[in-house]
This record gives structure tokens, C-alpha cells and sequence, in this order.
């Protein structure tokens, strides 16, 4: 996750405020970011993005089922069908995503580290050609390079760094996965309440899938804007953006639903 120094730069380049991103990164805010940060992975990604996923598919679903004037306990039955099933496919996917990428770099790491033990000099040229084209020369690359190279760690991250262009990062694929999971079912929900509300009280029936669509459609422009924080956007944006895509999924199920209805 983002440090609140960074937090605070990107405010002030969002408000083009000169005097507020001299503060970020003043010298004693940037020692003490860089030296103090807290290196636990960020799953704000993947919260904002199964719950979008979570709200847009199920009411897909209950779109395409309303479209086809099915009754209000089949699409219940399709509805939260489509969330478990969906859901736990999502974050499956996601778990295996990130374990896959964060074995690639510990093996990648494993390498790297293999190559500095055995082959050193061959490293240190490959970390001379790279700072050589960044445009040192002379004794100041060669000072560069005798300092980077001096401790065993930091030239490892080094490599990963301007060589593979791999930023390491502590993510836990379980914790991903059930952030996927848990996002995916609380937001997907959301399409069905009203459904669920016209067994308690049969005299919304006729307005169910109004106040699904109109729940949804807040639904969809909260975790939208909530997306600005991964994307950067202005939240309204990153809103409107997202109400609009959804809108289009949910536009293209009722149509669907609405063309075969008279198939069942």
C-alpha cells in the first residue's frame, strides 16, 4: 500500500500544488519513508476489483433473468448460483495468479543470486552497461558500481530492479484470494436484496428489479470511484466510468434474456 508521503504527492499533483509536493518530499519525510516503510502487500486492488466484478456479474444475471420474465425465485436461485460459484472461481483464479508471480520472482531472485556467487564479474558488467546507459562515465559509474556491488543483498535487488525490472513486494496469495472472495460476495449481493426483500414484503414484487437496478447502479459508481485509489483517476471519473460498463453488461443481459425468453 501506498506510504502516506506518496499518498500526499499524488494529492498535490492531482491539485497541480507545487508547495504541497515540496512538502512530501522534503528530506527528513523522504529518510523516513524510505527507512521506515512498512512492506506488507496492498489488497485494495483486489477488494475494489471482485467487488466491481461481484455486483456487475450478478446482476447480469438478474437482468438476463428479468428480461426473460422469469420469476423472482429463479433468479434467487441464478443469482446466488452465479455469486458462489463466480466467486469462488474468481478468487481461485486470483490465488493462483499470485502465487505464480511470486514464485517466478523468488525463483528469478534465486537466480540472480546464483549468478552474483559464481559469476561476479560478469555481473558487474551487465550492472556497468546498465548504469553506462542511464549516462554515468568515468570514475563516478565505477564509484557506483563499487557501492552497489559491496553488499551481497543490495545488489541482488539491484539486479531485480534495473535488470528484470521486478519491484519486490510481500503479498500473500491466501489473504489475495480470500480479499477476491469475500469482495465478490458482499457487493454481488447487493443486485439480489431486493429480490430477497419481496418475500417479506409481496407488495414490492412489481418493483423489484427497479430497486435492484437502482441499488446496483450505486453499487457499481461506489466501487468504481473506490477505484481512483489503485488508478489514480478522480473518483467521479472512475465512477462514471465503471456505471457505464456496467450499465452496458447489464443493457446486453436484459436484451438477451428479453430475445429468448420465449425459448423456455
Amino acid at each position: 500500500m501506498p506510504s502516506e508521503r506518496i499518498e500526499e504527492a499524488k494529492r498535490a499533483y492531482s491539485g497541480k500544488d507545487v508547495s504541497a509536493s515540496r512538502k512530501a518530499h522534503g528530506e527528513k519525510r523522504i529518510h523516513e519513508d524510505i527507512y521506515h516503510r512498512k512492506t506488507e502487500g496492498t489488497y485494495v486492488g483486489d477488494l475494489v476489483y471482485g467487488a466491481l466484478d461481484g455486483i456487475i456479474t450478478t446482476f447480469a444475471v438478474v437482468a438476463g433473468a428479468a428480461g426473460a420474465a422469469l420469476s423472482p425465485a429463479v433468479i434467487l436461485i441464478l443469482g446466488f448460483a452465479n455469486l458462489l460459484g463466480d466467486g469462488v472461481s474468481m478468487a481461485m483464479g486470483n490465488y493462483l495468479s499470485t502465487k505464480s508471480e511470486m514464485e517466478y520472482k523468488s525463483a528469478e531472485r534465486a537466480r540472480e543470486a546464483w549468478e552474483i556467487e559464481n559469476i561476479p564479474a560478469e555481473e558487474r558488467e551487465e550492472l556497468r552497461q546498465i548504469y553506462e546507459k542511464k549516462g554515468l562515465r568515468g570514475h563516478v559509474l565505477e564509484e557506483v558500481i563499487d557501492l552497489l556491488t559491496s553488499n551481497r543483498e543490495n545488489w541482488v535487488d539491484t539486479m531485480m530492479l534495473e535488470e528484470l525490472y521486478m519491484v519486490p513486494e510481500d503479498k500473500s496469495p491466501v489473504k489475495s484470494g480470500l480479499a477476491t472472495f469475500l469482495a465478490f460476495i458482499i457487493a454481488g449481493i447487493i443486485p439480489l436484496l431486493a429480490f430477497i426483500l419481496t418475500y417479506a414484503l409481496p407488495s414490492l414484487s412489481d418493483a423489484d428489479f427497479g430497486i435492484s437496478l437502482a441499488l446496483t447502479a450505486l453499487a457499481v459508481f461506489a466501487a468504481g470511484s473506490a477505484r481512483s485509489y489503485v488508478t489514480g483517476k478522480k473518483w467521479y471519473i472512475a465512477g462514471v466510468e465503471m456505471t457505464m460498463v456496467g450499465s452496458l453488461a447489464a443493457g446486453a443481459a436484459y436484451l438477451t434474456g428479453a430475445l429468448l425468453g420465449g425459448v423456455v
